[in-house]
């Protein structure tokens, strides 16, 4: 009796513009599927594309032209905008936004904020509500990779960071979507252990299951199919921390369980998987977005979308 055959996953169904995708964040307004990314190629500063089913993904104007002067001005040299975060809050859309250069502190994130999605829908149109966090030399974190996220009670956050000592959590003004407190200190929810490799970036909090749940990246993104990049998770009772591993290792220690790794020998196609958003859709399924470097298309930052699923003992597992 022959096997029965595996049907093709989500990943190997996708089409359309997935090239380039770096730094992709996932969410839903009414039939349509958004997505926004790191702007690359000569679609700057921010990239955006659609699809109505998550297979087919067309390309979108991007929702702001140019870097705003203000940006420009606080870090001169940026070239594009980086890892945007997309959310709905107080009646407006939110992107979170990050202009900095490669390697370097001196970095903002900023707000801009439109009522829909849809360029083709009345009142389209994105608002730069200005800065929200910058950091300089000698901070002690770098001020880029926003992730917005809610507690249980309405709080909102800021999850942040980049190498240095790792990621911050900030609390938010609902009102404004700015920091409530502007120079607070900020909350370390995640580092490397002490070592030569301080490489950790890419926040992404997940409400699930009682828990909220820390997505991280590792290592090293950027370098096409040569790239290390890959996935960590922790989970914590509070949205503050601290998460902790499968092992019981705190993230703020040097945790972090694998949720998504190219394997060493190097036969996967797509290597360095990270950089991850979430999204919980409307049907009760869960989606993890992220990009991965395509070995046979000479490194190319490529769309890479999987279906989460939740074990028994409650940690999550992509179909990929």
């Amino acid at each position: 009796m022959s096997a029965t055959p595996v049907p093709p996953s989500l990943n190997d169904r996708l089409s359309g513009d997935i090239v380039p995708a770096h730094d992709p964040v996932l969410i839903r307004e009414g039939d349509s599927y958004y997505s926004y990314s790191t702007g690359q190629n000569g679609r700057l500063p921010i990239l955006a594309r659609t699809s109505r089913d998550l297979v087919t993904w067309r390309a979108l104007p991007g929702p702001i032209a140019a870097i705003p002067d203000w940006a420009l001005a606080a870090v001169p040299g940026a070239k594009d905008i980086w890892a945007p975060d997309i959310a709905y809050a107080n009646g407006r859309y939110r992107l979170y936004y990050s202009v900095s250069t490669f390697g370097k502190q001196r970095s903002v994130i900023g707000l801009l904020t439109s009522p829909t999605l849809d360029p083709a829908k009345p009142g389209y149109g994105w608002r730069d509500d200005g800065l929200v966090i910058a950091s300089k030399d000698g901070d002690d974190y770098n001020a880029i990779d926003p992730n917005f996220a809610r507690d249980r009670q309405g709080g909102q956050w800021l999850a942040m960071g980049s190498y240095w000592t790792g990621l911050k959590l900030a609390r938010l003004d609902p009102a404004t979507g700015k920091l409530a407190v502007p120079g607070a200190p900020l909350i370390p929810i995640a580092r490397r252990a002490p070592g030569p490799n301080t490489a950790i970036e890419a926040s992404f909090i997940v409400d699930h299951g009682g828990w909220y749940w820390l997505v991280a990246s590792f290592d090293h993104c950027c370098r096409g199919a040569k790239s290390d990049y890959h996935l960590v998770i922790g989970r914590s009772r509070a949205i503050t921390g601290p998460y902790v591993d499968r092992a019981g290792v705190a993230m703020r220690d040097g945790g972090g369980t694998v949720l998504l790794q190219a394997d060493a020998a190097g036969k996967d196609r797509f290597r360095g998987p990270g950089h991850a958003g979430f999204l919980h859709d409307r049907d009760g399924r869960d989606y993890l977005i992220y990009h991965a470097y395509d070995r046979d298309r000479h490194g190319a930052a490529t769309l890479r979308l999987a279906r989460m699923r939740w074990s028994r003992d409650g940690w999550p597992a992509l179909d990929n």
